[in-house]
């Protein structure tokens, strides 16, 4: 019975090709675009996640505050108010995994004829632990290099290219500055922040080395940050209470003024950024899916235009003993067959049209089978909701009257 009432949605359609491929031609477009969009929203999202984790997990970020004098107040790391022995009383807090200081700035390095500019941190071992930044190759400096302020670096991939090419930098020696450092490892690479920098732009040196033969410092131990990570999630507004109220403490702030520092919870705007791409993506797939709604608004108009010059046939056959059902679910079996089929080429451009945009641009672009089985879904119930009343029209026709119809 199903058999024989699909091959005649199939001979009823193939009647006017023409009409019926206009009428799928909606649901192509409308379920291709879905695919496409929700594939670029989800991609959006993958690579604001990819920046966050690159970022590493439950970081803060305490920097140099600032200082008024004469009337003029400067920005943040205007005074060198943070230093190493800050760094270890906030090491002993409840809840701190992990806390690096770092002393920035950027440098010159040369490599034979090649020479290249990079952020250079001045840091502790423990920065690798904190930012979650593991070695290509080679091997980290130890506190043992940090105690007597050894020339030696780890430099990100980005630094790598442009110096060495195609040569292994591990054990070479390059120059920064008037200084020779030698190269100890290869950073993994980690690529852009969430503001757009490039993290493998990058050189770490031991912080005393940075202190005491690159930068220099205003006075013994100060430092620009201090990058601090909590145990857990959770626990980061109770670590961020602990850290604002040691170091007041320790600056010998009075009630009512101003932190001499500033700090950065790493978490909330990787939440905010992470947010923003969330509605981003839905606000793509509730776009593309008003097409959706069209393409069901033109099945619909089709199947009505149908019922009306088949009017005779359908009163022929409830007048020969088909029944009301019949009648419903041979109309609506044909506006499931042009969804669905419309839904599958749509489905196969919406693909092909996320993976040309993949090839074609650095765009990212993600194609889950969620988003797939979500439009082929909706494509589907799309079309039983708009056929459906043009079917249950046609099955309640009057048979006499629809013998009538000229």
């Amino acid at each position: 019975m199903l058999a024989a009432m699909l091959g005649e949605a199939w001979h009823a359609m193939g009647a006017n090709r023409l009409r019926t491929f206009l009428t799928m031609l909606g649901m192509v477009i409308g379920v291709g675009a879905v695919v496409l969009m929700m594939a670029v929203g989800q991609g959006a999202q993958y690579a604001v996640s990819q920046s966050i984790s690159s970022m590493g997990s439950n970081l803060f970020i305490l920097i140099s505050g600032s200082t008024t004098s004469g009337g003029v107040r400067s920005g943040s790391g205007g005074a060198p108010s943070l230093t190493v022995v800050d760094a270890e009383a906030i090491a002993e807090l409840p809840g701190v995994q992990a806390v690096a200081p770092v002393h920035t700035g950027r440098t010159q390095m040369v490599y034979g004829p090649n020479n290249w500019s990079a952020s250079t941190y001045g840091t502790t071992p423990s920065y690798l632990d904190v930012r979650s930044w593991t070695m290509a190759s080679g091997y980290p400096f130890t506190e043992s290099d940090l105690r007597s302020s050894t020339r030696v670096a780890l430099i990100g991939k980005t630094v790598a290219d442009n110096l060495f090419g195609d040569e292994d930098p591990v054990g070479k020696t390059i120059r920064v500055g008037q200084s020779p450092f030698m190269i100890l490892g290869v950073l993994a690479a980690k690529g852009q922040s969430l503001d757009g920098r490039d993290q493998d732009d990058t050189m770490l040196i031991p912080l005393t080395t940075a202190q005491r033969k690159v930068y220099g410092t205003p006075f013994q131990g100060a430092v620009r940050m201090i990058m601090v990570q909590a145990e857990t999630a959770s626990g980061m507004p109770a670590v961020e209470k602990s850290m604002v109220s040691l170091l007041r403490q320790r600056h010998r702030l009075r009630e009512g003024v101003d932190n001499d520092f500033y700090l950065r919870n790493l978490a909330e705007v990787a939440d905010s950024a992470a947010e923003t791409a969330r509605i981003m993506s839905m606000l793509l797939g509730a776009i593309a899916s008003v097409s959706l709604l069209v393409g069901g608004i033109g099945i619909m108009n089709i199947m009505l235009v149908s019922v009306t010059e088949r009017t005779r046939e359908i009163g022929i056959r409830l007048a020969i003993g088909s029944r009301e059902r019949d009648i419903l679910l041979q109309f609506l079996l044909e506006a499931i067959i042009i969804s669905v089929v419309g839904c599958f080429i749509g489905l196969v451009l919406g693909v092909g049209g996320a993976l040309l945009a993949n090839a074609l641009t650095d765009a990212m672009v993600v194609i889950s089978g969620s988003s797939v089985l979500v439009a082929f879904g909706v494509a589907a119930s799309v079309g039983v909701f708009f056929g459906f009343y043009p079917a249950r029209k046609a099955a309640r026709l009057d048979p006499i009257e629809a013998l009538r119809y000229q």
